[in-house]
This record gives structure tokens, C-alpha cells and sequence, in this order.
């Protein structure tokens, strides 16, 4: 059953680099825990999400060694893929839109437990960073690129115990909280050249948005 499609989310202008992202379009190729946690480590990919019910948009998000609740570049990828206005990840309703260009999703930056930022004085000092960085924890690296025009240069470093993903190209969830902690919009380039925008609402909310690409066809999930 070819039901795996492999997207890049936060292309850049060109289409070219993105987070990849695996979705498995019929959650019932792997329907117990076990065997979606071995296909995303499988996969290795920083997530891979099971769409278990396509109409009201019900998603089940994984890293290679966990579950997760909210993740802003699984949300993306899922509601380009599907043309959804509305996703249902275990954090709660996400609504998104599509403008021709960009896929927008509304989150909640809260949702983005166990992430903090840190600012660096000048792009060059974020460039520098080795992959991942000393310490422990989520570290969403950024400095100003622009800050009248509110460009940032950033880059997202999971250090997760299992050590499987050293740096992520595009991480939705860390430019939401950057986006709620500096109350602005922003146009964001992280990782080798993927590009995030992000807007913060009048609730608390963040809506961010990207672009998205197929990387590879439809592939058969191995049972």
C-alpha cells in the first residue's frame, strides 16, 4: 500500500532545503504504538506523523524515540499534504490556511514544552556553533540578521538523550515561542536555508507559516 509520502516543510524561495517529514497517510498500516515508533526511528527523520483520521485532521506525532504532542513543522507538512483547515495533535486544535505560497498553521506557543531560546550577538556567532552545542536541553540558537525588518538567523539543536537528531533544519514549534517571547512578526532562516514566517496573534497565539515541497513519492509502509 504506497501510503508514506516524504515532504520538505520551510523550503526556501527556491524550494530547495526544508525539514524533512515522513507521513503515513493511513494511521492502519501501523496501528500500535510499537510499530509507529519503529518506523519513525526507522525513518529518522525529526518527525514522522500517522494521520489517523484524514476529515477531522486527527494526527499522531513521532520522533525516532518518542511521541510528542505538538510539533510545528509536522503540522505544516500535514496540512499542505491533506488541504486541511483543521488538525487535531494530542496538544489540541490547530486551525490552517494556504495563500498559494505558504501553509499557515495557529498553535499555541505554549505547546512548545522543554524548548528555550537564546540570543547570540551577530549571525556569525550562531554559524559558529558546533552541532549540537554543549549542554543539556532544547536550544533555539537566533540573533538578529535585521531587526527593523525582523529577520533572524537561527539554528534549532534537539540534544535528545538518544543523540539521533544533532541539529533540526526547521523547527515551527521553537520559532512560535521566539515569536510569543519578542511579540513581533518574523521572517526566519534557520538551519542550511529554510525559511519560517511567523506572526503573533491577538489571543496568545502564533500563527506560523512555509512553504512545502514532496521530496520522494508515495512509499509502501513496511509492516
Amino acid at each position: 500500500m504506497n501510503d508514506l509520502d516524504v515532504l520538505r516543510v520551510f523550503c526556501a524561495g527556491d524550494g530547495r532545503f526544508g525539514n524533512l517529514l515522513g507521513v503515513v497517510r493511513d494511521g492502519r498500516t501501523c496501528p500500535d504504538d510499537a510499530s509507529r515508533q519503529a518506523l519513525a526511528a526507522e525513518l529518522g527523520y525529526s518527525e514522522t506523523v500517522f494521520v489517523d483520521d484524514p476529515e477531522r485532521g486527527v494526527v499522531d506525532i513521532r520522533t525516532p524515540g518518542t511521541r510528542m504532542a505538538f510539533a510545528g513543522h509536522p503540522l505544516v507538512g500535514v496540512a499542505w499534504l491533506l488541504d486541511i483547515e483543521e488538525l487535531q495533535p494530542p496538544a489540541g486544535s490547530v486551525w490552517a490556511r494556504d495563500d498559494g505560497e505558504f501553509t499557515w498553521v495557529t498553535v499555541r506557543p505554549e505547546w512548545a514544552e522543554g524548548k528555550r531560546t537564546r540570543q547570540y550577538a551577530t549571525p556569525g556567532e550562531v554559524d559558529a556553533l558546533p552541532a549540537p552545542p554543549p549542554g543539556e536541553g532544547w536550544l533555539y540558537a537566533w540573533a538578529w540578521e535585521d531587526e527593523a525588518a525582523g529577520r533572524v538567523r537561527a539554528r534549532g539543536f534537539p540534544r535528545r538523550p538518544d543523540g539521533a537528531i544533532a541539529e533540526d533544519e526547521a523547527t515551527g514549534s521553537a520559532a512560535a515561542l521566539l515569536t510569543a517571547q519578542l511579540n513581533r512578526a518574523l521572517n526566519i532562516n534557520q538551519g542550511a536555508g529554510s525559511q519560517i514566517l511567523t506572526a503573533p496573534g491577538p489571543d496568545g497565539t502564533v500563527e506560523i507559516g512555509g512553504r512545502v515541497r514532496f521530496d520522494s513519492p508515495a512509499q509502501p509502509v513496511r509492516r
